[in-house]
């Protein structure tokens, strides 16, 4: 096989290109994650670090794959529904393990994964006639609930009095106002898009 023949690293045959794959292991690593943070709350400050980390860690390959497909053109179809199902596995395994663990509450936690499921199944139900990639509004919820997850990971309700203020309970709050803005406008630019 010539060299111009040979299939390069980041083009896999089909789908299967550097970004997806990415995208792919991002849900591969969740339950090693889900497992640390458990560990961490029945640990000290040191793992709950660690935690926040990894968590960190697996957030940043969504910024990692979205600008290797830009930037080598290879954005598919496939990588347009993965990216936020990704991002909803991480952010609501998450929140369902913080429920679990007492640092968020279970209202939001349901809020937040009944706007992501409702969106999610429209997504696919959309699919074969078109494609609706994520939007600014959407971009910025996501950013928001992984900032608010991070400070819920992390030890730092140790150092504020929260009889006083609640950070983690106000950036969970924040975030949850913008997943439902984001639907709004993600509902309003589909029926454009029509």
């Amino acid at each position: 096989m010539s060299e111009s023949k040979k299939p390069s690293a980041d083009k896999l045959p089909g789908n299967l290109n550097l970004p997806n794959l990415i995208t792919i292991l991002r849900i591969l690593l969740v339950p090693f994650l889900l497992a640390l943070i458990w560990q961490a709350f029945n640990s000290d400050a040191t793992t709950r670090w660690l935690a926040v980390a990894f968590f960190i860690v697996i957030a940043a390959t969504d910024g990692v794959d979205g600008a290797i497909a830009r930037k080598r053109g290879l954005i598919t179809n496939l990588g347009k529904i993965l990216d936020p199902v990704a991002d909803k596995v991480l952010t609501g395994g998450t929140l369902i393990l913080l429920s679990a663990l007492g640092a968020v509450e279970w209202w939001i936690t349901l809020a937040i994964i009944i706007r992501e499921l409702i969106v999610t199944v429209h997504r696919l139900m959309v699919v074969k006639n078109r494609v609706i990639a994520a939007a600014n509004a959407g971009k910025l919820k996501t950013i928001m609930q992984l900032i608010a997850i991070g400070f819920c990971i992390s030890p730092l309700d140790q150092f504020f009095d929260y009889r006083v203020f609640n950070l983690n309970y106000a950036l969970v709050l924040v975030a949850l106002a913008l997943t439902y803005y984001s639907a709004l406008d993600y509902f309003i630019k589909a029926g454009k898009a029509k």
